[in-house]
């Protein structure tokens, strides 16, 4: 629903990452609604998807510019962008429906983007194409902010749970020493605001305020859980391919009308669950639980989570110093910057791949 552009700085080698500036800006609305709908399969998809792509990467730029000017910086400054993209499709096991008589089935993720275009509109080094790497090395190809996580977060001696709440919501263990898991643990916000727009208008559930005034179904509540990817083993990453509105849709269909507020405030407890499941499953020993994301600011589901992980203080990044909307674009500068100095980004503990790997494609300036 939007950007988050985030500039950090490092001092010197093994020194922990600064955020100086970030800024936010919202998606144009034609833009938004595009790529959603470029998530699921439709007409003229490949010639939609570029100008996507480009439209995307023209914001990308405004934000670079808005950084730049706030923090009164050139592009000469700047080692370089870490720039994502836009999932539209991921599918790390590969489709299993597969016609015959076509091309064999391969995983693949789909980030729209355009590196180029960006990289001509600022002046900037550009890294892109994170998940390609880890994807042909035998992993998942996500999650990938679990290293970076590491990086900001770790804490000798401790154990620390990192949960990310964006569209989809991920889990990173990180253990004494050196151990690492982190994995998709289930939606995030996908859900939840798909249902808040459709019937509020809202793009959002702020503070989570609609979601509190519902009842949580119990027989919905139940169906959602049944859901298998909830019950598979890491390594594991999903993303709107599945938790989609015709996922909602389908197991709607099978049960009596439930109310709109109902159906939120049981979106809400299932995001919420599903969360606390992983971490009480995966995180043993856990007494620290860093949310970060836009769910961080969603004080139902919040309180969800304190409410389901007793003896976990369950608490926003801002304690730890990086606010939750500078977490995920702060991880692809980071990313960025190992791909720029040909160190690796991915954790074979995390991806499943076969082995380290120099994350990205660079588009010099």
């Amino acid at each position: 629903d939007g950007i988050d552009a985030v500039l950090l700085r490092w001092d010197g080698a093994g020194q922990t990452p600064r955020s100086l500036a970030h800024v936010h800006t919202d998606l144009d609305a034609n833009l938004k609604a595009e790529l959603l709908a470029l998530n699921q399969p439709g007409p003229d998809e490949l010639h939609r998807a570029w100008l996507a792509g480009h439209a995307l990467a023209l914001a990308y730029a405004a934000a670079v510019d808005r950084l730049l000017q706030a923090t009164g910086l050139q592009p000469a400054d700047i080692l370089a962008i870490g720039a994502h993209g836009q999932t539209v499709r991921h599918q790390p096991q590969g489709r299993a429906d597969a016609l015959p008589g076509r091309l064999p089935d391969a995983a693949y993720t789909i980030q729209l983007n355009q590196p180029a275009v960006l990289a001509e509109r600022t002046g900037i080094d550009v890294v892109a194409d994170f998940r390609s790497r880890d994807l042909a090395a035998g992993g998942q190809g996500a999650p990938l902010v679990p290293a970076f996580h590491r990086e900001v977060f770790g804490l000798a001696g401790q154990t620390l749970g990192v949960l990310n709440i964006g569209g989809i919501a991920n889990l990173t263990v990180l253990g004494p020493g050196d151990a690492t898991l982190g994995f998709d643990c289930g939606p995030g916000n996908a859900l939840l605001d798909h249902w808040c727009e459709r019937h509020t208008g809202a793009p959002y559930d702020d503070r989570g305020r609609w979601a509190a005034g519902g009842r949580v179904d119990p027989a919905l509540l139940a169906l959602l859980q049944k859901e298998p990817f909830l019950e598979r083993d890491p390594p594991k990453s999903t993303g709107r391919d599945l938790f989609n509105p015709d996922w909602l849709a389908s197991r709607l269909a099978t049960l009596p009308p439930i109310s709109p507020v109902d159906v939120q405030a049981t979106l809400t407890a299932f995001t919420a669950h599903a969360c606390a499941a992983s971490v009480l499953r995966y995180g043993q020993g856990l007494k620290r639980l860093v949310v970060c994301g836009g769910g961080a600011f969603n004080d139902q589901l919040m309180g969800l989570l304190a409410a389901a992980l007793p003896g976990v203080a369950v608490e926003s990044s801002e304690a730890l110093g990086l606010p939750p909307l500078q977490v995920e674009a702060a991880a692809f500068a980071w990313l960025a910057y190992r791909a720029m100095r040909r160190e690796p980004g991915n954790l074979t503990s995390v991806t499943g791949a076969r082995g380290a790997r120099v994350l990205g494609a660079i588009y010099p300036r």
